[in-house]
C-alpha cells in the first residue's frame, strides 16, 4: 500500500505510523476503505485526521481509527 511517500510529510508520518500499528489487524472492509482513502488528496486527509474539517461518512470510522492511533503514540 502507498502509506509512505505521500504528497506531504505530515501524511507520510501519520500513515506510516498507522500502517505499522494497525494494518495487519484490519478486516477486509477496512482494508478496502484504507486503499480508497489513499487515493484521496493529502491536504484533505490531513484536515480530516486533524479534525479541521468533517470527514466524509464513508471514511469516518477509518479516519477516527487513524486519529486515535496517532494520539496513542
Amino acid at each position: 500500500m502507498r502509506s509512505i511517500r505521500r504528497g506531504i510529510k505530515e501524511m507520510d508520518l501519520i500513515l506510516t505510523a498507522y500502517s505499522e500499528a494497525r494494518l495487519a489487524q484490519l478486516d477486509d472492509v477496512m482494508l478496502d476503505d484504507y486503499e480508497a482513502l489513499l487515493n484521496e488528496n493529502d491536504q484533505d486527509l490531513y484536515m480530516w485526521v486533524s479534525g479541521q474539517t468533517p470527514t466524509p461518512e464513508r471514511f469516518s470510522a477509518l479516519v477516527g481509527d487513524i486519529a486515535s492511533t496517532l494520539h496513542r503514540n
